[in-house]
């Protein structure tokens, strides 16, 4: 590619490096993904890529930074405002797990960034603001519904949500460990929507509020 097509297109240059690095560290982890076999993949040279992204760490964080970025910018655009609170839980529920299920490898890109604790995007100042959206949005349902005395008050927004994205992480993620302990496969459709509907609803069941108890 020559470098004035790159100039004309440095967004698509960018974009073409981030892909072909997320399908690299997705694949080999940040120790096992090289460099030029990204810059090859993307179509440009080892040059661009370190302008755009100063190292292979840094290119790395900036994966994760897309990936989450995208993420909150789908669930946070979901017009739930119609919906009665209950539901609209159910929908922010099925529309996360639904885009869990279908990237896994944003799962296996996480699940390496726990082997090395965390540290690389300790460098991001950008992960937790890519969150707030979605967290923000669940508050608002969760104050819907309080507010109409259907949820109990009291309900950690950011708590319930890691909730909630834990129990659709963990079925995708452990797929395969899962259906080799157990021989059902939780990535069949049918075996999807039983499991999510279930979590649905363990979910609506904690938030309803408490009876008082009876003397």
């Amino acid at each position: 590619m020559s470098e004035l097509r790159v100039k004309r297109d440095p967004e698509g240059t960018r974009r073409r490096i981030l892909e072909a690095a997320t399908e690299q560290f997705t694949k080999l982890g940040l120790a096992g993904a090289r460099v030029d076999a990204i810059a090859t993949a993307a179509g440009t040279n080892e040059r661009m890529l370190y302008y755009y992204f100063a190292s292979k760490e840094g290119l790395y964080v900036a994966v994760f930074e897309a990936m989450y970025a995208q993420f909150a910018e789908r669930e946070g655009s979901l017009d739930l405002s119609g919906l009665q609170p209950a539901d609209a839980i159910r929908e922010l529920a099925q529309s996360i797990w639904t885009h869990l299920r279908a990237n896994p490898q944003w799962l296996s890109l996480v699940n390496n960034e726990n082997l090395h604790e965390g540290r690389y995007l300790e460098r991001s100042s950008r992960l937790r603001e890519t969150i707030s959206p979605v967290v923000d949005l669940l508050r608002a349902i969760l104050e819907r519904g309080t507010a109409a005395g259907q949820f109990r008050p009291g309900i950690d927004p950011l708590d319930f949500y890691v909730t909630l994205v834990g129990m659709g992480y963990y079925v995708v993620s452990n797929r395969f460990t899962l259906e080799a302990f157990t021989g059902r496969n939780y990535a069949e459709q049918r075996r999807q929507e039983s499991i999510s509907a279930m979590h649905a609803d363990m979910l609506l069941s904690y938030l309803r509020p408490v009876s008082p108890a009876v003397e």
